[in-house]
């Protein structure tokens, strides 16, 4: 884009909230916007809106975008920033593949993310934990290729189906799709999440060493 459209202070932060000129950081938004909402539909005490736009940087809207902006002004938007899967133009909310691949019996419990970033192609992980673990095959594999082809989209089959002991989550039991997708892309492992506020904080380490085997970091 040329230039930011005019009533929109726009910028791009760092994981710190410092203002990015020449790097990619998060698209946010400064002042608010007469298009802004109060809160969502059934969200009367806004809880829902705060936790997905303000849970970042308080008081400062994130949008959810990766973005950049020249020294001149203008800017480029290079993709989803969170847990939103966009795949190849069509987005989807990560729960509807949860709710297709949790139902199986086989699955435990699992995790998504979508690593398109800066132009090139979508590569979507699938990490599982096995109700019985270790029994990961090709036939579990098109089990849950077939869910998710037949519940969802076939549009929305992972590029690659990983077994994992845990999937990473908070203290209050959210799955920590951002700092997974942080890391897989090339984040610190270090800086991408605090472990302090994991409830199973060695769980992460197999994302590290996935992200290794595969060059990602």
């Amino acid at each position: 884009m040329q230039a930011r459209a005019l009533g929109n202070a726009v910028r791009a932060y760092d994981p710190y909230g410092k203002d990015l000129v020449g790097e990619v950081g998060e698209l946010v938004c400064t002042e608010p916007l007469p298009s802004m909402p109060f809160f969502f539909w059934g969200d009367d005490d806004a809880s829902r809106l705060h936790d997905s736009y303000f849970d970042t940087y308080p008081g400062i809207w994130r949008h959810g975008d990766w973005i950049s902006f020249t020294p001149e002004g203008g800017s480029v938007i290079y993709g989803r920033s969170d847990a939103t899967i966009n795949r190849r133009g069509l987005r989807l909310g990560s729960s509807e593949i949860y709710q297709a691949v949790e139902a199986l019996p086989e699955i435990q419990d699992s995790l998504v993310v979508d690593l398109e970033f800066l132009g090139r192609d979508s590569f979507m992980p699938l990490f599982v934990v096995l109700t019985q673990p270790g029994s990961m095959d090709d036939a579990v594999k098109d089990k849950i290729k077939s869910a998710i082809r037949s519940s969802v989209s076939a549009r929305f089959v992972p590029d690659e189906i990983v077994e994992v002991a845990e999937v990473p989550r908070t203290l209050s039991g959210k799955k920590l799709e951002v700092p997974v997708k942080k890391l897989l892309l090339g984040g610190d492992p270090d800086k991408v999440v605090n472990r302090d506020s994991m409830v199973n904080p060695d769980s992460f380490d197999r994302f590290i060493a996935y992200a290794k085997d595969r060059n990602l970091t």
